[in-house]
């Protein structure tokens, strides 16, 4: 088993006990939750007549059936309406800050923690969704949790768990000029597979890792998940700390010296050991577009779509099934397909530097004609930064639309849903059947400079081509 790596010393720091089944009974430093997976918890709360333990540990936003095109309430929709107003009230009653609509504060649950200083290094994170993992590329230990386990959560902080192996991912070199780390994670997916990380929190490191913003390495830690991981995490550094100083819920000033001391004491050791290493070389990277209905059937732009012959024999039935749904022809490429609608936003690619890598491919261009194209911010903080930079005027000169907060077609609990068979390109994390709310569309991954550059074009483009004009 690993040793000395950060998953390690955050474990052992919020071990509570070990249990005779061989499982930990492990302290949870920060719960998140939303609307969607907390009313059931909170019902089974009151039915055994409970109390949340540590209110002040638990914070609460709206995003994933919140409408974009307005926030007005009541909502349209009376069930989006009843979960909104039934979070609130629970809310209310046991003492949870919420950061709601309209309060400066709301977004998508996993952009408004960082970027309010919440998720720290060293924590042990854990939210009623999967891609809780995001957390990571703080150095915290943060994953997706059931609505029973939402439900220990209140009434114990603490939940039990199997501790994971470690392996590392070492990612040499640098990204190349539109090139982006939703393109890094895609590829390391596609090589490592979807079920790749079972068992496994990943470590992402090596000198491209070290260079990455914080916006893209929550990218990468992002979509861990979607590669098997439970987790995914980062060791913190400089890049860290200065994202955390003065954050609003960040260690205070009198603070912040102890606060670094500790967080450097966390990092995996140079004589840490782990159960398994891979390495990537990041020059050898391309804009990586999803062929397929998982996020690991991908494929660099300059590539063709894998035949069933170049696919190893346990992948070649979920590939035909993927052709066939895709309309997708073996051995075809992917550049130029055509398509319907063009999403920018989510938990994955909805941050500020997310709108502005895709700003600047539309900034001078337009959207083509018949593509319907969309931008939700992924939080009220996101939106108004980029309202300060123009960024909205932008996008709305080129055709797109400039939308409210909220997780929208990413999962298409709201009113953002594909129609029919429509196809879209999308800056979210997954491609399966029926995802974005047709049970017929069809989803293509990549970054949001590369949902830009089909937007303009309408068609599966290498955005490479659009940054050297």
């Amino acid at each position: 088993m690993s040793s000395g790596t950060l998953y390690d010393k955050v474990w052992n720091l919020h071990r509570l006990r070990e249990l005779s089944s061989g499982s930990t009974h492990l302290f949870i430093g920060l719960h998140l939750i939303h609307e969607v997976t907390s009313p059931q918890a909170f019902a089974a709360l009151k039915e055994k007549g409970l109390q949340v333990l540590f209110p002040d540990q638990t914070v609460a936003t709206v995003d994933h059936i919140v409408p974009t095109t307005t926030h007005q309430r009541p909502l349209d929709d009376s069930l989006a309406e009843e979960m909104l107003s039934t979070l609130e009230s629970n809310c209310s009653e046991y003492g949870i800050t919420l950061h709601g609509l309209g309060s400066n504060m709301q977004g998508i649950v996993h952009v408004i923690a960082p970027e309010l200083g919440l998720t720290q290094p060293g924590m042990t994170i854990a939210c009623g969704d999967s891609h809780t993992s995001t957390h990571g590329a703080f150095g915290a230990i943060a994953f997706g949790i059931g609505t029973s386990q939402v439900r220990d959560v209140l009434a114990s902080q603490s939940l039990t768990m199997s501790k994971l192996k470690v392996r590392r991912i070492w990612i040499e070199g640098q990204l190349n000029k539109g090139v982006h780390a939703k393109d890094l994670v895609l590829h390391l997916i596609k090589h490592l597979g979807v079920k790749g990380g079972v068992g496994y929190a990943y470590e992402f490191a090596g000198p491209c890792i070290q260079s990455l913003s914080m916006e893209e390495r929550m990218t990468i830690c992002n979509m861990a998940i979607e590669g098997g991981a439970r987790c995914g995490y980062m060791n913190p550094d400089e890049i860290t700390f200065k994202y955390l100083q003065g954050r609003p819920f960040s260690p205070s000033a009198k603070d912040w010296g102890k606060a670094l001391k500790w967080w450097r004491s966390l990092v995996s050791d140079p004589t840490a050991t782990y159960d398994d290493e891979v390495c990537f070389n990041a020059d050898q990277i391309s804009p990586t577009v999803t062929w397929g209905i998982t996020p690991g059937q991908a494929i660099a732009i300059d590539e063709k779509v894998p035949t069933p012959e170049a696919l190893d024999p346990n992948e070649r039935s979920l590939a035909e099934e993927a052709y066939k749904y895709m309309d997708i022809v073996p051995g075809s490429t992917i550049s130029g397909l055509k398509i319907d609608v063009c999403f920018i936003g989510s938990c994955t690619n909805g941050r500020l530097s997310d709108l502005q890598a895709a700003a600047n491919v539309v900034r001078g261009n337009h959207v083509a004609p018949g593509v319907k194209a969309f931008v939700v911010p992924g939080s009220e903080q996101v939106a108004m930064a980029a309202q300060a930079q123009g960024l909205d005027k932008t996008f709305i000169a080129a055709g797109f639309e400039w939308r409210r907060p909220g997780c929208s077609m990413c999962l298409a609990m709201n009113p953002d849903r594909l129609e029919g068979r429509q196809i879209s390109a999308s800056s979210s994390n997954r491609n399966f059947k029926g995802r974005q709310g047709s049970a017929n569309g069809r989803t293509l991954l990549m970054s949001p400079a590369m949902v830009a550059a089909a937007a303009i074009n309408g068609k599966v483009t290498d955005v490479r081509t659009i940054l050297t004009n």
